[in-house]
């Protein structure tokens, strides 16, 4: 996919996850208190692109609930289409939960003309971090600007990008050995 118009327009999805968290001092944690993406994107160079910010929910994924699933799944689908590609920010744990969620509602909703019956029509590209933004040692921007970059560059379809790899679903799982992603 290229990029031949003035500016590329990518939806950004914001679902929490490790990637936002922050440490809160009262409870001695590390917790989805503040809206993290914000100051993240600020640091870029977006020149050629320009950002549709969603901000879902702020919650670890393990907290995601069934509805909260259906939120997501519906923004995407309401997204497709409006722009030219679409890049959701989740939490790692259930990242995979999700984006093969997805896969699957396309790929049913094309045999049995439902509501994805005219199929995925840009790429969403998931991503998230291993350790939060906060963190010295965080992979949160680096893999936010892969993502940013991968969604100009692939073919629609459901991915993940992180740690200078871009996986596409079906069957793509966390590795939590390796702390990164990889196919089955």
């Amino acid at each position: 996919m290229s990029c031949n118009k003035e500016k590329f327009l990518i939806a950004l999805i914001s679902t929490g996850g490790t990637i936002e968290k922050t440490y809160s001092e009262l409870e001695g944690i590390l917790n989805n208190e503040y809206r993290v993406l914000d100051i993240m994107l600020e640091l870029l160079q977006l020149e050629g692109i320009e950002i549709d910010r969603i901000p879902l929910m702020n919650k670890d994924s393990l907290q995601i609930t069934k509805d909260d699933l259906r939120l997501i799944l519906e923004t995407i689908h309401y997204k497709n289409g409006e722009v030219d590609g679409i890049v959701v920010v989740h939490g790692t744990d259930r990242l995979s939960d999700t984006a093969e969620e997805l896969y699957l509602e396309i790929e049913e909703g094309i045999k049995t003309s439902g509501r994805w019956s005219e199929g995925l029509k840009v790429p969403i590209v998931f991503t998230g971090a291993m350790r939060p933004y906060i963190l010295r040692n965080s992979d949160a921007l680096q893999n936010l600007t892969e993502a940013l970059m991968a969604v100009q560059l692939v073919e629609p379809g459901v991915y993940v990008a992180m740690h200078n790899k871009i996986w596409q679903f079906p069957g793509v799982i966390k590795d939590k050995r390796k702390m990164t992603f990889r196919k089955e």
